[in-house]
């Protein structure tokens, strides 16, 4: 279903986004118009090149006030702040506390994988999470979708056709366990509706 459906709006305990190809915009459009009242983590794995010093995260805090950091190994999960996966490292939520990083092999030919990050969340959260797809090149993400779901969260694709490459959010959506398809203005007002 398309748009925002108001009967979902629930209590989050956090949220996942996973982007590739064209996500650095989609990831400012989204984080730039986020109320900093957000009461949640926000955990997101960006496809980056192993050249990648935390240049997006550079980008995105001049773009928002939000609190957004390159996650590290074992750190500790404040509410409200927001953590990117940095080059070539999975990021895993632990448990509800801690973050933690690893080498183990690529999944979907990347690393940091959001397969990975939104398995690992779905075990954590259960219900309590909200995952969000957008704009890619290759299919990494659509596992987690179907991870997310088993777990009772709920989840949400970028609309294809205003993504910048529909691959990503078109394979999130063909494993049927997509609850929303969202404009990135919609998945921010959604988010918002969630602080309010």
């Amino acid at each position: 279903m398309t748009g925002i459906n108001k009967s979902n709006f629930r209590t989050f305990d956090a949220v996942v986004i996973g982007a590739s190809a064209g996500g650095v915009n989609a990831i400012t459009d989204i984080l730039a118009q986020t109320n900093r009242a957000v009461s949640f983590p926000i955990f997101i794995a960006k496809h980056v090149g192993l050249d990648d010093r935390g240049g997006a995260v550079t980008v995105f805090n001049k773009l928002t006030d939000l609190t957004i950091v390159e996650a590290w190994d074992k750190q500790v999960i404040e509410a409200g702040c927001v953590y990117i996966a940095p080059s070539n490292y999975h990021m895993l939520v632990e448990n509800r506390k801690l973050l933690c990083l690893n080498t183990d092999e690529k999944a979907c030919y990347v690393r940091p994988s959001i397969d990975v990050l939104f398995q690992s969340a779905a075990d954590v959260y259960g219900e309590r999470l909200l995952a969000i797809i957008l704009t890619g090149a290759n299919e990494d993400g659509a596992e987690g979708v179907r991870s997310v779901a088993r777990g009772g969260g709920y989840t949400i694709a970028q609309q294809p056709q205003s993504a910048e490459v529909d691959v990503m959010p078109r394979a999130a959506i063909a494993t049927g366990c997509v609850d929303q398809i969202m404009t990135l203005g919609e998945i921010s007002h959604f988010l918002n509706c969630l602080v309010a």
